[in-house]
């Protein structure tokens, strides 16, 4: 049943150019795996209309968050039944320690990053855990951001020949873009502690 709905969607979200390619993205990264099926139809579409690849790569990103969210919400109304029915409780420790260790990271590198690499248990840890909604769509939008956005650009500068250099080297470059977020996120905090409170007559 899961498969041919998954496969229904595919074709169906095929034809529908940008909207499609959101759709297929909400799927992904909610209920319905379909493993680097957006990445691919986003470089085609890029390909054949280039002049819009902003556009193609926020409305993958949309997609993609709003998926995210709906799995972020459920962990957060009770998804313990869920992670547990979906996960093997070796995957939900080794996860939980992984989500305490790093907080907010394990949000944003494995959004970031392409399969095998888990997102969906963190999304779902991350409501469990009590995450604040506003701190948990900064994460998931900032990494799926740089991952759609980033692939719509490299599909506009090398064609269809981008699917192949983010297959290859989008893990690395996940590493370092978080690397350069946690960086400047503690750029940011140490210039807003040192700056010098007002003093009130």
């Amino acid at each position: 049943m899961i498969t041919r709905l998954a496969n229904f969607i595919q074709v169906v979200a095929g034809g529908l150019g940008g909207p499609g390619l959101a759709l297929l993205a909400f799927a992904d990264s909610s209920f319905i795996s379909l493993p680097e099926v957006a990445d691919i139809l986003l470089v085609v579409q890029i390909v054949k209309d280039p002049g819009y690849w902003w556009y193609y790569g926020l409305l993958v990103t949309v997609g993609s968050v709003a998926g995210c969210f709906v799995l972020y919400e459920l962990a957060r109304r009770g998804g313990e039944a869920f992670l547990k029915k979906g996960f093997s409780q070796s995957a939900i420790d080794k996860s939980f320690r992984w989500f305490q260790r790093y907080g907010i990271l394990a949000i944003i590198l494995p959004s970031i990053m392409p399969p095998p690499v888990p997102l969906k248990i963190f999304l779902l840890l991350a409501g469990m855990s009590g995450m604040s909604r506003l701190r948990f769509l900064a994460a998931i939008t900032a990494g799926r951001a740089l991952r759609y956005i980033g692939e719509a650009y490299l599909a506009v500068r090398y064609g269809r020949d981008a699917l192949t250099m983010v297959q290859a080297n989008l893990g690395r470059v996940g590493v370092a873009l978080t690397a350069i977020l946690v960086v400047a996120g503690l750029v940011w905090l140490w210039r807003r502690r040192s700056a010098p409170t007002a003093v009130v007559d």
